[in-house]
Protein backbone atom coordinates (compact mmCIF):
# COMPACT_ATOMS: atom_id res chain seq x y z
CA UNK A 1 0.00 0.00 0.00
CA UNK A 2 1.49 3.29 -0.64
CA UNK A 3 1.96 5.88 1.52
CA UNK A 4 -0.06 8.88 1.92
CA UNK A 5 1.46 12.12 1.40
CA UNK A 6 2.64 13.75 4.65
CA UNK A 7 0.94 17.17 5.06
CA UNK A 8 2.98 17.88 8.33
CA UNK A 9 3.71 20.65 10.32
CA UNK A 10 6.41 22.15 8.12
CA UNK A 11 4.05 22.23 5.39
CA UNK A 12 1.05 23.84 7.31
CA UNK A 13 3.49 26.86 8.54
CA UNK A 14 4.59 27.46 5.24
CA UNK A 15 0.86 27.28 3.95
CA UNK A 16 -0.31 29.59 6.34
CA UNK A 17 2.94 31.65 6.17
CA UNK A 18 1.97 32.31 2.47
CA UNK A 19 -1.38 33.05 2.98
CA UNK A 20 0.02 35.83 5.64
CA UNK A 21 2.21 37.15 3.34
CA UNK A 22 -0.49 37.65 0.61
CA UNK A 23 -2.63 39.41 2.99
CA UNK A 24 0.00 41.99 4.07
CA UNK A 25 0.96 42.34 -0.06
CA UNK A 26 -2.78 43.27 -0.91
CA UNK A 27 -2.64 45.77 1.89
CA UNK A 28 0.34 47.24 1.11
CA UNK A 29 -0.89 47.69 -2.59
CA UNK A 30 -4.75 48.51 -2.49
CA UNK A 31 -6.39 51.13 -0.42
CA UNK A 32 -9.88 49.41 -0.64
CA UNK A 33 -8.65 46.57 2.02
CA UNK A 34 -9.66 47.44 5.42
CA UNK A 35 -8.58 46.87 8.92
CA UNK A 36 -10.60 46.92 12.42
CA UNK A 37 -8.68 49.99 13.08
CA UNK A 38 -8.94 51.75 9.58
CA UNK A 39 -12.35 51.10 9.72
CA UNK A 40 -13.14 53.22 13.35
CA UNK A 41 -11.19 55.89 12.25
CA UNK A 42 -12.78 56.35 9.01
CA UNK A 43 -16.22 56.66 11.03
CA UNK A 44 -15.04 58.87 13.64
CA UNK A 45 -13.78 61.50 10.71
CA UNK A 46 -16.84 60.71 9.08
CA UNK A 47 -18.69 62.13 11.95
CA UNK A 48 -16.29 64.69 12.31
CA UNK A 49 -16.90 65.77 8.90
CA UNK A 50 -20.74 65.94 9.11
CA UNK A 51 -20.38 68.82 12.39
CA UNK A 52 -19.09 71.24 9.07
CA UNK A 53 -23.04 71.36 7.63
CA UNK A 54 -23.64 74.12 10.22
CA UNK A 55 -20.02 75.96 8.61
CA UNK A 56 -20.79 75.60 5.14
CA UNK A 57 -24.32 76.82 5.64
CA UNK A 58 -23.26 80.10 7.41
CA UNK A 59 -20.74 80.24 4.19
CA UNK A 60 -23.29 80.31 1.69
CA UNK A 61 -25.70 82.47 3.26
CA UNK A 62 -22.77 85.26 4.04
CA UNK A 63 -19.39 85.10 2.12
CA UNK A 64 -20.34 83.01 -0.88
CA UNK A 65 -22.92 85.94 -1.18
CA UNK A 66 -20.56 88.27 -1.71
CA UNK A 67 -17.54 89.42 -4.54
CA UNK A 68 -15.10 88.73 -2.63
CA UNK A 69 -15.52 85.38 -1.45
CA UNK A 70 -18.36 84.33 -4.41
CA UNK A 71 -15.38 81.80 -5.42
CA UNK A 72 -15.12 79.63 -2.80
CA UNK A 73 -17.55 76.56 -3.84
CA UNK A 74 -15.48 76.83 -6.98
CA UNK A 75 -12.18 76.23 -5.02
CA UNK A 76 -13.62 73.41 -2.98
CA UNK A 77 -15.10 71.94 -6.27
CA UNK A 78 -11.24 72.17 -8.22
CA UNK A 79 -9.41 70.55 -5.28
CA UNK A 80 -12.11 67.80 -4.85
CA UNK A 81 -11.25 67.45 -8.94
CA UNK A 82 -7.30 67.64 -7.91
CA UNK A 83 -7.59 65.05 -5.78
CA UNK A 84 -9.57 62.65 -7.58
CA UNK A 85 -6.85 62.97 -10.23
CA UNK A 86 -4.58 61.66 -7.82
CA UNK A 87 -6.31 58.53 -6.97
CA UNK A 88 -3.42 56.35 -9.15
CA UNK A 89 -0.79 57.90 -6.76
CA UNK A 90 -2.84 57.16 -3.64
CA UNK A 91 -3.34 54.04 -4.81
CA UNK A 92 0.28 53.35 -5.72
CA UNK A 93 1.51 54.39 -1.38
CA UNK A 94 -0.92 51.60 -0.27
CA UNK A 95 -2.65 51.43 2.89
CA UNK A 96 -0.21 52.63 5.88
CA UNK A 97 -2.59 54.00 8.41
CA UNK A 98 -0.54 56.87 10.61
CA UNK A 99 -2.57 56.68 13.64
CA UNK A 100 -0.53 58.73 16.01
CA UNK A 101 -0.59 61.83 13.36
CA UNK A 102 -3.80 61.53 12.23
CA UNK A 103 -5.30 61.60 16.00
CA UNK A 104 -3.04 64.26 16.82
CA UNK A 105 -4.47 66.16 13.74
CA UNK A 106 -7.62 65.50 14.12
CA UNK A 107 -7.95 66.42 18.01
CA UNK A 108 -6.29 69.78 17.06
CA UNK A 109 -8.34 70.62 13.40
CA UNK A 110 -11.67 69.72 16.02
CA UNK A 111 -10.49 72.23 19.00
CA UNK A 112 -9.74 74.95 16.11
CA UNK A 113 -13.35 74.27 14.89
CA UNK A 114 -15.03 74.75 18.55
CA UNK A 115 -12.73 77.21 19.05
CA UNK A 116 -13.67 79.49 15.68
CA UNK A 117 -17.85 78.34 15.89
CA UNK A 118 -18.10 79.48 19.45
CA UNK A 119 -16.20 82.64 18.53
CA UNK A 120 -17.75 83.39 15.89
CA UNK A 121 -14.71 83.08 13.92
CA UNK A 122 -15.68 81.99 10.47
CA UNK A 123 -11.67 81.76 9.11
CA UNK A 124 -10.95 79.73 12.09
CA UNK A 125 -13.73 77.70 11.41
CA UNK A 126 -13.51 77.04 8.10
CA UNK A 127 -9.53 76.57 7.80
CA UNK A 128 -10.34 74.02 10.32
CA UNK A 129 -11.58 72.04 8.03
CA UNK A 130 -8.19 71.44 6.67
CA UNK A 131 -7.03 69.72 9.44
CA UNK A 132 -9.64 67.32 9.66
CA UNK A 133 -9.84 66.68 6.04
CA UNK A 134 -5.77 65.75 6.79
CA UNK A 135 -6.63 63.76 9.37
CA UNK A 136 -9.07 61.77 7.59
CA UNK A 137 -6.06 61.12 5.10
CA UNK A 138 -3.73 60.01 7.79
CA UNK A 139 -5.56 57.46 9.66
CA UNK A 140 -7.34 56.32 6.53
CA UNK A 141 -4.43 55.84 4.55
CA UNK A 142 -1.17 57.08 5.97
CA UNK A 143 1.97 59.33 5.15
CA UNK A 144 2.03 58.23 1.34
CA UNK A 145 -1.37 59.12 0.41
CA UNK A 146 -0.99 62.27 2.59
CA UNK A 147 1.81 63.34 0.23
CA UNK A 148 0.03 62.18 -2.79
CA UNK A 149 -3.00 65.01 -1.71
CA UNK A 150 -1.08 67.32 -0.22
CA UNK A 151 -1.63 69.88 -2.94
CA UNK A 152 -5.43 69.31 -3.41
CA UNK A 153 -5.56 69.82 0.42
CA UNK A 154 -3.54 73.37 0.50
CA UNK A 155 -5.55 74.50 -2.24
CA UNK A 156 -8.01 74.65 0.25
CA UNK A 157 -7.21 78.20 1.86
CA UNK A 158 -8.13 79.86 -1.13
CA UNK A 159 -11.59 78.92 -0.30
CA UNK A 160 -11.13 80.36 3.66
CA UNK A 161 -13.00 83.92 3.83
CA UNK A 162 -9.84 86.64 4.95
CA UNK A 163 -11.02 88.65 8.23
CA UNK A 164 -12.54 91.91 7.90
CA UNK A 165 -9.79 93.72 9.00
CA UNK A 166 -7.14 92.67 6.72
CA UNK A 167 -9.82 93.35 3.71
CA UNK A 168 -10.13 97.19 5.26
CA UNK A 169 -6.27 97.58 5.67
CA UNK A 170 -5.67 96.07 1.66
CA UNK A 171 -8.61 97.94 0.27
CA UNK A 172 -8.13 101.09 1.39
CA UNK A 173 -5.27 101.91 -0.11
CA UNK A 174 -5.60 100.29 -3.06
CA UNK A 175 -8.87 102.64 -3.44
CA UNK A 176 -6.42 105.61 -2.89
CA UNK A 177 -4.00 104.61 -5.63
CA UNK A 178 -6.27 103.42 -8.08
CA UNK A 179 -8.01 106.84 -7.67
CA UNK A 180 -4.61 108.41 -7.59
CA UNK A 181 -3.68 106.86 -11.18
CA UNK A 182 -6.91 107.61 -12.58
CA UNK A 183 -6.76 110.80 -12.06
CA UNK A 184 -3.70 111.53 -12.74
CA UNK A 185 -3.61 109.50 -16.23
CA UNK A 186 -6.91 111.35 -17.60
CA UNK A 187 -5.93 115.31 -16.33
CA UNK A 188 -2.90 114.64 -18.48
CA UNK A 189 -4.98 113.79 -21.40
CA UNK A 190 -6.95 116.88 -21.02
CA UNK A 191 -9.97 115.92 -19.31
CA UNK A 192 -11.58 117.86 -16.76
CA UNK A 193 -11.14 115.64 -13.49
CA UNK A 194 -10.06 116.77 -10.25
CA UNK A 195 -9.91 114.21 -7.27
CA UNK A 196 -11.00 114.35 -3.65
CA UNK A 197 -9.66 111.20 -1.79
CA UNK A 198 -11.83 108.18 -3.60
CA UNK A 199 -13.88 110.85 -5.36
CA UNK A 200 -13.58 111.09 -8.20
CA UNK A 201 -14.94 114.67 -10.39
CA UNK A 202 -15.34 114.34 -13.78
CA UNK A 203 -17.20 117.45 -15.94
CA UNK A 204 -20.35 118.12 -13.69
CA UNK A 205 -20.41 114.53 -12.29
CA UNK A 206 -18.89 112.92 -8.93
CA UNK A 207 -17.86 109.11 -8.69
CA UNK A 208 -16.87 107.70 -5.53
CA UNK A 209 -14.28 104.47 -5.80
CA UNK A 210 -16.27 101.83 -3.78
CA UNK A 211 -14.16 98.98 -2.47
CA UNK A 212 -15.77 96.61 -4.99
CA UNK A 213 -13.39 98.62 -7.59
CA UNK A 214 -10.19 98.42 -5.45
CA UNK A 215 -9.20 95.17 -7.03
CA UNK A 216 -9.25 93.08 -3.88
CA UNK A 217 -11.99 90.86 -5.56
CA UNK A 218 -9.77 90.04 -8.53
CA UNK A 219 -6.32 89.55 -6.43
CA UNK A 220 -8.30 86.66 -4.48
CA UNK A 221 -9.86 85.04 -7.28
CA UNK A 222 -7.01 85.68 -9.75
CA UNK A 223 -4.22 84.44 -7.03
CA UNK A 224 -6.41 80.57 -6.90
CA UNK A 225 -6.77 80.55 -10.80
CA UNK A 226 -2.96 81.47 -10.61
CA UNK A 227 -1.74 78.83 -8.26
CA UNK A 228 -3.93 76.06 -10.07
CA UNK A 229 -2.29 76.83 -13.45
CA UNK A 230 0.95 76.98 -11.96
CA UNK A 231 1.22 73.82 -10.10
CA UNK A 232 -0.68 71.99 -13.37
CA UNK A 233 1.28 73.70 -16.27
CA UNK A 234 4.60 75.07 -14.55
CA UNK A 235 5.55 73.76 -11.41
CA UNK A 236 8.63 72.41 -13.30
CA UNK A 237 10.45 75.52 -13.76
CA UNK A 238 10.89 77.40 -10.09
CA UNK A 239 12.09 80.75 -12.11
CA UNK A 240 8.93 81.06 -13.97
CA UNK A 241 6.93 80.37 -11.22
CA UNK A 242 7.89 82.75 -8.92
CA UNK A 243 8.00 85.40 -11.72
CA UNK A 244 4.26 84.63 -12.09
CA UNK A 245 3.03 84.77 -8.27
CA UNK A 246 5.02 88.07 -7.73
CA UNK A 247 3.06 89.40 -11.22
CA UNK A 248 -0.47 88.96 -9.68
CA UNK A 249 -0.96 91.65 -7.74
CA UNK A 250 0.23 94.17 -10.09
CA UNK A 251 -1.65 92.20 -13.09
CA UNK A 252 -5.09 92.75 -10.90
CA UNK A 253 -4.45 96.07 -9.71
CA UNK A 254 -3.75 97.32 -13.28
CA UNK A 255 -6.47 95.89 -14.56
CA UNK A 256 -8.82 97.71 -12.45
CA UNK A 257 -7.31 100.33 -13.36
CA UNK A 258 -8.99 100.48 -16.80
CA UNK A 259 -11.95 99.33 -15.17
CA UNK A 260 -12.36 102.52 -13.31
CA UNK A 261 -10.82 104.74 -16.54
CA UNK A 262 -13.68 103.05 -18.54
CA UNK A 263 -16.63 103.79 -15.87
CA UNK A 264 -15.30 107.48 -15.90
CA UNK A 265 -15.19 107.86 -19.48
CA UNK A 266 -18.52 106.44 -19.52
CA UNK A 267 -19.90 109.27 -17.08
CA UNK A 268 -17.93 111.79 -18.78
CA UNK A 269 -19.13 110.75 -21.98
CA UNK A 270 -22.97 109.55 -21.50
CA UNK A 271 -23.82 110.71 -17.63
CA UNK A 272 -23.98 109.02 -14.55
CA UNK A 273 -26.81 107.22 -15.16
CA UNK A 274 -25.28 105.17 -17.88
CA UNK A 275 -22.80 102.95 -15.47
CA UNK A 276 -25.08 102.28 -12.94
CA UNK A 277 -26.38 98.72 -12.45
CA UNK A 278 -25.82 96.15 -15.58
CA UNK A 279 -23.09 98.14 -16.88
CA UNK A 280 -21.52 98.32 -13.84
CA UNK A 281 -21.32 94.87 -13.24
CA UNK A 282 -20.41 93.97 -16.61
CA UNK A 283 -16.97 95.64 -16.41
CA UNK A 284 -16.71 93.87 -13.04
CA UNK A 285 -16.80 90.53 -15.24
CA UNK A 286 -14.81 92.05 -17.82
CA UNK A 287 -12.15 93.08 -15.38
CA UNK A 288 -11.74 89.80 -14.19
CA UNK A 289 -11.50 88.26 -17.88
CA UNK A 290 -8.66 90.92 -19.20
CA UNK A 291 -6.93 90.32 -15.75
CA UNK A 292 -6.87 86.35 -16.79
CA UNK A 293 -5.85 87.27 -20.70
CA UNK A 294 -2.83 89.49 -18.84
CA UNK A 295 -1.72 86.40 -16.86
CA UNK A 296 -1.32 84.79 -19.62
CA UNK A 297 0.01 87.05 -22.00
CA UNK A 298 2.70 87.43 -18.98
CA UNK A 299 3.39 83.66 -18.93
CA UNK A 300 3.68 83.71 -22.55
CA UNK A 301 6.55 86.68 -22.67
CA UNK A 302 8.48 84.78 -19.72
CA UNK A 303 8.48 82.02 -22.01
CA UNK A 304 9.11 83.42 -24.78
CA UNK A 305 12.40 85.00 -23.08
CA UNK A 306 13.58 81.74 -21.89
CA UNK A 307 13.46 80.48 -24.98
CA UNK A 308 15.59 83.17 -26.58
CA UNK A 309 18.19 83.23 -23.79
CA UNK A 310 18.60 79.04 -24.28
CA UNK A 311 18.70 79.82 -28.26
CA UNK A 312 22.21 79.49 -29.92
CA UNK A 313 23.11 80.55 -33.01
CA UNK A 314 24.09 77.75 -35.44
CA UNK A 315 28.02 78.01 -35.90
CA UNK A 316 28.96 77.66 -39.61
CA UNK A 317 31.75 74.69 -39.87
CA UNK A 318 34.81 76.99 -40.85
CA UNK A 319 36.48 75.56 -44.41
CA UNK A 320 39.78 74.82 -44.85
CA UNK A 321 42.06 77.27 -47.25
Amino acid sequence: MAAAPSTGVLGLTAKQTSVGASLKARRRSSPFVWTAESLLAAFVVAAAILIYVPTYLKLYQGPWQTEQEGHGPLIMLASAWLAWRKRDAVARAGVRPAYAAGWATLMVGLALMAVGRSQDLLIVETGSQILVLAAAVLLTLGWGAMRALAFPLAFLIFSVPPPGWALDALTVPLKGMVSDAVAASLYALGYPIAQNGVIIMVGPYELMVKDACSGMNSIFALSAIGVFYIYEFVANSPLRTALLVVSIVPITVFANFLRVVALVLMTYYFGADAVEGLFHDFTGILLFVVAIVLFFAVDGVIVALGALMRWRPARRPSTAR
